[in-house]
């Protein structure tokens, strides 16, 4: 592969994990985000800003991941695919495993504590209904259920849906490259997409990382200077489309307000991963020749295990004991998910250098020996 290429996935994989420590400490309100979430806020600068980014401008980073993963699985399937199985569940199911069951672990620590308590209640991170909301009034098969298949650190529906894919494979690059089927079935993921449909089959990921497939299989170059891909009107178009969609989140409902703010998302999303792909390939050269920035990329996967339910805990024990100021909801948005980023980076680089083994159990071996 292309060197520059394959540096600029990794400059992408890294910056979208980043982005996705920001997403998840939205704090507004209605805290759990989708397309047609309203903010249930009046309009200020801390809504507007938390809404824009986190619900607006960063959106792009799910459908990029898958779209590289796709591309990159496609690229090596020269090898057998059970051989390729096999060493996916050892880099994504291992992990995912890893990962879930000490999200349990440490809200069950986190128990013992007055604080602790009263900070998973007001978080509702381990709520299995309306009156329990603490991981030890579990039911032992309701454990299970959650470590296996509904985790409290809930970013890992990512793995989850991946590694499915991943099962697909044969499945999806048939579809994707059969000359009638290929329409029919990206059609299809179009739609599963745009409704926001799915479970184990997420639209969020089926259509991006068959297009990724697609991309790679038909020898599309990422690389193109078509002059259809000028970054600057793709720029302008993205933060338009964005600043619409914050703007009619903040006006009173109509009838039709989801439908509207579903659709405008989604050229969002589509806008943004084009233009953060194309756009931004000087600052990829820069970052990427700075010996610590490059350093730090290789702990991508630790800061994706790591940020939740890390990120949501801390905020709510700013605005739980610490004194309220003026903007120190925007503050804590900010500099929270910068601080659990540092953390993550320094136990990801104690792990790897004092205990590898536990390192490439909770990492399926991404960033062993890398630069």
């Amino acid at each position: 592969m292309d060197a520059f290429l394959s540096d600029k996935f990794r400059f992408w994989s890294f910056v979208s994990m980043c982005l996705l420590v920001f997403v998840h400490g939205y704090n507004l309100e209605q805290s759990y985000l989708q397309p047609w979430t309203l903010p249930g806020e009046p309009l200020s600068v801390t809504t507007f800003v938390e809404y824009w980014t986190a619900n607006g401008l960063f959106r792009f980073r799910i459908p990029l991941l898958f779209l590289i993963s796709g591309y990159l699985f496609a690229w090596g399937d020269t090898q057998e695919w059970g051989n390729r199985i096999a060493k996916r569940a050892r880099s994504l199911l291992l992990p995912y495993l890893w990962w879930s069951g000490i999200a349990l672990l440490f809200l069950w620590m986190l128990e013992w504590s007055v604080w602790g308590k009263a900070l998973l209640v007001a978080s509702h991170l381990a709520q299995i209904d309306e009156t329990r909301m603490l991981v030890s009034d579990y039911k032992w098969w309701e454990i299970i259920l959650r470590w296996l298949l509904a985790p409290v650190a809930y970013q890992l529906w990512f793995v989850r849906s991946l590694f499915v894919y991943n099962l697909l494979y044969p499945i999806l690059r048939w579809l994707v490259m059969h000359r009638i089927w290929r329409w029919v079935f990206l059609l299809f993921a179009l739609a599963l997409w745009i409704s926001t449909a799915g479970i184990i089959i997420e639209g969020e990921g089926l259509l991006f990382f068959s297009v990724g497939v697609w991309l790679q299989k038909s020898n599309v170059s990422l690389q193109s200077t078509n002059k259809w891909l000028r970054p600057l009107p793709w720029i302008l178009l993205f933060l338009v489309a964005s600043i619409a969609k914050t703007g009619l989140a903040f006006q009173p409902a109509y009838p039709g307000i989801y439908r509207d703010l579903t659709l405008l998302h989604k050229a969002v999303v589509l806008l943004g991963l084009v233009a953060a792909w194309i756009s931004l390939d000087r600052c990829v050269r820069w970052a990427m020749a700075v010996p610590r920035f490059r350093q730090w990329t290789a702990f991508s996967f630790m800061i994706y295990g790591l940020h939740t339910p890390l990120v949501v805990l801390l905020y709510h024990a700013a605005y739980m004991y610490l004194p309220h100021f003026t903007g120190y909801r925007l503050c804590w948005y900010v500099l929270i998910p910068w601080l659990v980023i540092v953390f993550s980076v320094l136990v990801a680089s104690g792990l790897r250098r004092f205990w590898p083994w536990f390192y490439r159990q909770l990492t399926g071996g991404r960033g062993l020996g890398t630069a």
